[in-house]
Formats: structure tokens, C-alpha cells, sequence
């Protein structure tokens, strides 16, 4: 099993950014995925997660919400996050994890599978 997050970058206050974590020897639709972010010096986050069974989904960082958008393309086997009206805060690492449980819902109780992080940086 491999998670392989990606589309990070450099991007400017106020810009949007799609982040993509696609999934090898897995099928991400019957499990919860989940985005978590590390910024420096800080601890690791939970961003945003979606269940297996019935997509709905949760924002787990209040200055997030309305922001960012988790959503999930089968067809891809692929979970994003849409990050719109960026700020400086929102720099961070970012990765996508999974819960290795078939059916799982958020928020699972852990996740088994993780990405290698992208790296996001708001600025200007």
C-alpha cells in the first residue's frame, strides 16, 4: 500500500492550491481518508477527513472551514483537498493517511497508511 500526496507549492495569500493523494494497492473508496498538515516547529494536525461508506465528511481545524474542501474521485482512486483563500498560516507540510479498516468512518480511530507530505507555502 502507497499513498502518494502531491500538488503542493508556493501560491500567494488568497490563492488556492489542489492537493491530490492518490493511492496504490489500495482503493481508497471503502476506507476514511484523512489530511493532516505539520507546520515548523508545531505538531501535527488534523486538517480534514472523509468516510468510506457515505462520503460525508469533517473539518477538524475551525480556520479551515468554508476554506478548504475534502472530496474523493473513485473513478482515480484518488482523495483531494481544495484549499481556497489561502494565508501565510496555512504553510505547511501537508499529508493524506488512510484507515487500513474496511468501511471506516470519520473520524476513525487511527490511521494506517500515510503519504510522504507535500509541501505548502503561502506567501508573498
Amino acid at each position: 500500500v502507497q499513498l502518494q500526496a502531491s500538488g503542493g507549492g508556493l501560491v500567494q495569500p488568497g490563492g488556492s492550491l489542489r492537493l491530490s493523494c492518490a493511492a496504490s494497492g489500495f482503493t481508497l473508496d471503502y476506507h476514511a481518508i484523512g489530511w493532516f498538515r505539520q507546520a515548523p516547529g508545531k505538531e501535527r494536525e488534523g486538517v480534514s477527513c472523509i468516510s468510506s461508506h457515505d462520503d460525508s465528511t469533517s473539518y477538524v481545524v475551525d480556520s479551515v472551514k468554508g476554506r478548504f474542501t475534502i472530496s474523493r474521485d473513485n473513478a482515480k482512486n484518488t482523495v483531494y483537498l481544495q484549499m481556497n483563500s489561502l494565508k501565510p498560516e496555512d504553510t505547511a507540510v501537508y499529508y493524506c493517511a488512510a484507515d487500513g479498516r474496511y468501511g471506516s468512518s470519520c473520524p476513525p480511530m487511527g490511521y494506517d497508511y500515510w503519504g510522504q507530505g507535500t509541501q505548502v507555502t503561502v506567501s508573498s
